[in-house]
């Protein structure tokens, strides 16, 4: 078996330590894992299940011999150092937003376009709380063909990984005591809080968070024409993030079958049982390789095309490691 040269491009530790899970975990054949960031990184150690690995300056000649390069740093170092990748003939998986509404780029969820990849040297990977939602909506889109979706999202601090939720859990300790909490990841204090404010707002009054579900969900889903719209929040949970969907279909819903659809994707956890008091939680959802949906049911402010549905997933673990990962699997399994 054929083995390759790997390189993850992160911001933090939590990064190298799902993706390397996760390679782990998909049996990736690796020859060699090099890992690259800042100087002030750079000599550090990071014990993986093959070897301890040094960690490496990210520069002009860090991407030598290298096969793929997974980035989940700041778009401003895919920027630069992308095209330096691909100039030293890797493949690029880039996390990042700056590649994604490139038309000669593919945005690729692996479940719902894999095919898209062809021969691009720069694959981008969507936006967390796209990825997420698409996998959970492509299999009713197929068959019920998706015109419309209203979307609320409940967002972990786990967007920017560990400093981030280091502060939710700073803060929830100076809430008990009443000292001055610390903002430095959110726009406002995040202990016991929410934050309707995800990114930069654009001059529709919608967040760029907001809007990158519309842009990428029409992008994946290969269609313009599905009409979206969605509120992005801020939550005071560490990993997993949740959703709220509202959609409108072409044909009639049927609620039993958009079960069976759900529970017979090999991605998706269907968690629907009111009874028992069964659907899905971040709590729950988190270290989890699948997306819980539940929830599943007709909405009664619209028309018998409408469905309600409530998804929780580990967006550290689902979106920014195993995604990216199962990417580099397809180009691999493909031979690109």
């Amino acid at each position: 078996m054929k083995k390759y040269n790997i390189a993850i491009v992160g911001s933090t530790w939590a990064v190298w330590v799902e993706m390397i899970k996760c390679l782990e975990e998909l049996q990736i054949p690796i020859w060699e894992l090099r890992l690259g960031w800042s100087t002030r990184s750079a000599g550090n150690i990071v014990e993986t299940f093959m070897w301890k690995i040094e960690i490496k300056e990210v520069d002009n000649n860090f991407f030598e011999n290298i096969n793929y390069a997974l980035f989940s740093a700041w778009w401003d170092i895919s920027k630069e150092f992308a095209p330096i990748a691909v100039k030293s003939w890797a493949v690029v998986i880039d996390n990042s937003s700056y590649f994604r509404n490139d038309d000669e780029i593919p945005l690729v969820v692996p479940q719902i376009n894999w095919d898209k990849i062809g021969e691009a040297k720069i694959i981008a990977n969507p936006n967390c709380t796209t990825a997420i939602a698409s996998v959970v909506l492509h299999p009713i889109y197929k068959k019920y063909w998706i015109k419309k979706i209203i979307m609320s999202t409940y967002q972990a601090t786990s967007w920017w990984w560990a400093k981030a939720m280091a502060e939710l859990s700073e803060n929830t300790k100076k809430y008990f005591s009443w000292d001055e909490p610390i903002i430095e990841n959110f726009v406002d204090n995040i202990a016991f809080n929410v934050i309707p404010h995800i990114d930069k707002f654009q001059e529709n009054w919608y967040t760029k968070e907001e809007m990158k579900v519309v842009w990428e969900t029409q992008k994946i889903f290969w269609d313009k024409n599905i009409d979206i719209s969605c509120t992005a929040v801020r939550i005071p949970t560490f990993r997993a993030h949740s959703e709220s969907i509202v959609l409108e279909t072409e044909k009639d819903i049927n609620i039993e079958d958009i079960k069976k659809i759900l529970s017979d994707a090999s991605w998706v956890d269907l968690v629907d049982n009111i009874s028992e008091n069964k659907y899905p939680m971040p709590l729950y959802a988190s270290w989890k390789n699948n997306v819980e949906v539940g929830r599943i049911r007709k909405n009664l402010v619209f028309w018998n095309k409408w469905i309600e549905l409530f998804i929780s997933w580990d967006q550290l673990l689902r979106w920014a490691a195993l995604n990216a990962v199962e990417i580099l699997e397809v180009c691999i399994n493909n031979k690109k």
